[in-house]
């Protein structure tokens, strides 16, 4: 829920409460992540505060609500989340937008569609979103989430807020990289010795499909689907490798490695096998894919799929 995040993103934190306790919102929002680790999260619990009936922003005040489990399950009819198809957002995409926004709310009063990677949208796709924009409807509203906001189209920019979110730099007492991890990724249970093997088997994963390509997909039980199962694990386990490829990038680009000094052996052998385009790429992919894991009920065919588009990023 939205208020989990008080402390790490105070500003827009503070910028999204007073929109959804005032229950005024603009009719677009144009996010810059700035690489915050947990950006998707942290806007789509805004929408679902914005969603709620009583906008409420705390777990506890939420409690079991079942309109917000059906949101969290992917199932539910006025949201609306596209992200690039292949390499780009295309125009189909957007037209099948509008013709489902073009129908009356079956729940509620709004309706909200969110564009993960707007600087992805293709020409015809930008031209379709920004007549979408420059004529809105009330109980519509539009976010779109960008790494660069510089990367999307100007006309699109000036026709929504922009929030951009805080780089999170944190600080930790403990050297041991499985240990950062489970500080950063964990808020329960973090003494647990099963968190930290479920960290290591997504590091492990990186490392073994760098070396063995597609074979990785012969030995994916082993490597991954006995040990990560849960969606919250799974989620887990692209956040790591996720921040393991921006350390490998990292090193690619000469900066410091913040979170992985005992992997720099591995890193390097990765660095030396990639180019920058292609660590780029990856990036993107797993971006991609930890969203789609949220909302695919196969999982294990969405891993075999991981390892044959990261196959195509070489």
């Amino acid at each position: 829920m939205l208020d989990e995040y008080q402390n790490i993103q105070p500003i827009v934190y503070q910028i999204l409460k007073n929109a959804v306790s005032q229950d005024k919102y603009s009719h677009a929002y144009l996010f810059e992540t700035n690489g915050f680790y947990d950006s998707f999260n942290f806007i789509f619990a805004f929408v679902k505060s914005a969603m709620c009936p009583k906008h409420y922003t705390h777990q506890a005040e939420c409690a079991s609500c079942d309109q917000c489990q059906v949101i969290d399950s992917g199932n539910f009819p006025e949201i609306k989340i596209i992200t690039p198809d292949g390499l780009w957002i295309k125009k189909e995409q957007l037209q099948e937008l509008q013709s489902e926004f073009t129908k009356k709310a079956l729940i509620g009063t709004k309706k909200i569609y969110i564009i993960n990677g707007a600087e992805k949208l293709n020409k015809q796709a930008a031209n379709s979103i920004l007549k979408f924009l420059e004529e809105p409807e009330e109980g519509i509203m539009a976010i779109l989430i960008t790494d660069n906001i510089y990367q999307v189209l100007e006309t699109i920019r000036s026709r929504c807020q922009i929030i951009k979110l805080k780089e999170v730099h944190q600080t930790f007492s403990v050297e041991n990289t499985l240990n950062k991890l489970n500080l950063l990724l964990f808020e329960e249970n973090r003494e647990s010795n099963d968190n930290l093997e479920k960290i290591e088997k997504a590091i492990n994963l990186v490392n073994y499909y760098e070396k063995n390509h597609l074979d990785t997909i012969i030995y994916m039980n082993k490597l991954w689907h006995d040990y990560i199962k849960n969606k919250d694990d799974i989620i887990r386990a692209f956040d790591v490798m996720i921040m393991y490829y921006r350390e490998i990038l990292n090193s690619f680009l000469h900066r410091k490695i913040e979170l992985f000094h005992d992997y720099q052996t591995d890193i390097a052998f990765i660095k030396s096998k990639n180019t920058l385009n292609s660590l780029c790429t990856k990036l993107n992919i797993l971006t991609e894919f930890k969203e789609k894991v949220k909302y695919n009920a196969n999982v294990n065919l969405l891993m075999d799929k991981l390892i044959i588009e990261l196959e195509g990023g070489i």
